[in-house]
């Protein structure tokens, strides 16, 4: 059973900057290699899609709506994601998912199927 622990969320003020981790179970990345992500949650709202990327790192894949402020990125090493927030905004406020599963089109797809493995999240708080 692979577990994903988030941290790194917080209270940061707009055009602040946050760094989420996302550790997982010990010799998953080379036991299970897996395409990891991030999802957000905001109150009354879905959860949607923030960035992805894929096994090696190569490949990195973002929401329009984080593209060029959020950099996502892997440590196979140490097992454990990253995603580097900047230039923070109010409505970037959410609880932050980690994900990992087989594909980047799996994990696109999000709570509609395809997510093998879910974080419990993080809270991430922009205020104005």
């Amino acid at each position: 059973q692979v577990q994903l622990v988030e941290s790194g969320g917080g209270l940061v003020q707009a055009g602040g900057s946050l760094r989420l981790s996302c550790a997982a179970s010990a010799g998953t990345f080379s036991n299970y290699p897996m395409v990891m992500g991030w999802f957000r949650q905001a109150p009354g709202k879905e959860r949607e899609f923030v960035a992805a990327i894929t096994q090696s790192g190569l490949g990195t894949y973002y929401a329009d709506s984080v593209k060029g402020r959020f950099t996502i990125s892997r440590d196979n090493a140490k097992n454990t994601v990253y995603l580097q927030m900047n230039s923070l905004k109010p409505e970037d406020t959410a609880v932050y998912y980690c994900a990992a599963a087989r594909s980047v089109p799996d994990l696109r797809r999000g709570v509609a199927g395809g997510v093998d493995y879910w974080g419990q999240g993080t809270q991430v708080t922009v205020s104005s």
